[in-house]
């Protein structure tokens, strides 16, 4: 029974020492870096012009659209039956072209983005790293997230904003 007091108070003693370590912890405001990287700038500039003129081109559609509506509900009081019915095809038609474009825009929006994002990330996280090991932090959390209420370690944002040599 001695044995297996003095083995818990030797385990616990060892647990205490290393959770007394200290841990190097470091915020970064993510959100500021990237808005301050020229490269994202030029990113979010290319990616709305793509998306204005994706817009505008649903917009033609659908506005030529709304235009054949209102003209074929003028004269449906004229037209018979089935040149009405025939209308009504058409247009049900020109909707779904208007939401395949709709679908296709954001789908090629995304890949875009995706596309646009993926080296700026990769040059933030090495940024990211290469700080960290310079300067021994063992964490750099985002100063934005929610996922921490404490945020009390050094801030690294100045550092990498150097390392990227941006302000």
């Amino acid at each position: 029974m001695k044995k297996l007091s003095v083995l818990f108070a030797a385990v616990m003693m060892v647990v205490s020492v290393g959770m007394a370590k200290a841990q190097k912890i470091a915020t970064l405001d993510v959100i500021g870096v990237l808005n301050a990287m020229p490269e994202k700038k030029k990113a979010d500039t290319d990616l709305k012009a793509f998306l204005d003129t994706k817009q505008a081109e649903i917009k033609k559609k659908a506005d030529a659209g709304q235009a054949k509506l209102k003209q074929y509900s003028e004269e449906a009081p004229k037209k018979t039956a089935d040149e009405n019915k025939a209308r009504e095809a058409e247009l049900a038609k020109m909707q779904e072209e208007i939401q395949q474009m709709n679908d296709k825009a954001q789908k090629d929006f995304v890949a875009k983005q995706d596309a646009a994002y993926e080296p700026i990330e990769k040059k933030l996280n090495d940024a990211v790293n290469k700080v960290a090991k310079a300067n021994g932090y063992d964490y750099i959390m985002d100063a934005n997230s929610s996922a921490f209420v404490f945020k009390g370690g050094p801030d690294a944002t100045p550092a990498v904003k150097k390392e990227l040599g941006v302000q």
